[in-house]
């Protein structure tokens, strides 16, 4: 990646994207804990329903559809696991995949070729770039691939539930 002119432009655009993407991060953790206390009080609020016949059918799928919902979250929110920590050897610095700015990668460095890394990166204006565009392009990968896809599921799931327990327990209220 080579950056013709560097410049507070270029910088700011940056530092806005990153921003952007904390912001949409923290949004995710928020509705995904909105979730899962919304699908816990569920919960405990439909288990003393599974001693009465005519809510248990209702109040079973209910929980059912709560705890996908509880499990949805928490691997929505659930801290990334780099596949570089998972190696027994030191990364490759200069693989695409290898994001320098992110402590899940760097972590495998010692101290010794971390800053050496960046001090190569820093010395060079289309390397800081790229370094950034590949942190922004890291972090937009995670929120889209994991955690908004699985807090829409959750979302899915809790609706469903509540739609389908509501229809159970219609039909049994109507047959009864």
């Amino acid at each position: 990646m080579k950056i013709k002119q560097s410049g507070n432009h270029l910088d700011q655009m940056m530092r806005q994207s990153r921003a952007h993407h904390v912001q949409l991060s923290e949004m995710a953790d928020r509705k995904a804990n909105m979730l899962l206390t919304i699908a816990s009080v569920v919960i405990t609020l439909s288990v003393p329903r599974l001693v009465e016949p005519q809510f248990m059918l209702p109040a079973v799928l209910l929980i059912g559809f709560c705890l996908l919902t509880i499990v949805l979250t928490t691997y929505a929110v659930m801290p990334r696991y780099s596949k570089h920590l998972r190696q027994h050897n030191s990364p490759d610095v200069h693989d695409p995949g290898f994001n320098l700015l992110f402590f899940g990668d760097f972590v495998q460095l010692s101290s010794e070729e971390f800053e050496s890394a960046m001090e190569k990166v820093m010395n060079d204006p289309s390397a800081v770039y790229e370094a950034m565009v590949r942190e922004l392009y890291t972090l937009g990968s995670f929120l889209a691939r994991k955690k908004y896809r699985f807090i829409r599921w959750a979302y899915l799931s809790f609706i469903s539930g509540l739609f389908i327990s509501g229809i159970a327990l219609a039909l049994i209220l109507s047959l009864t």
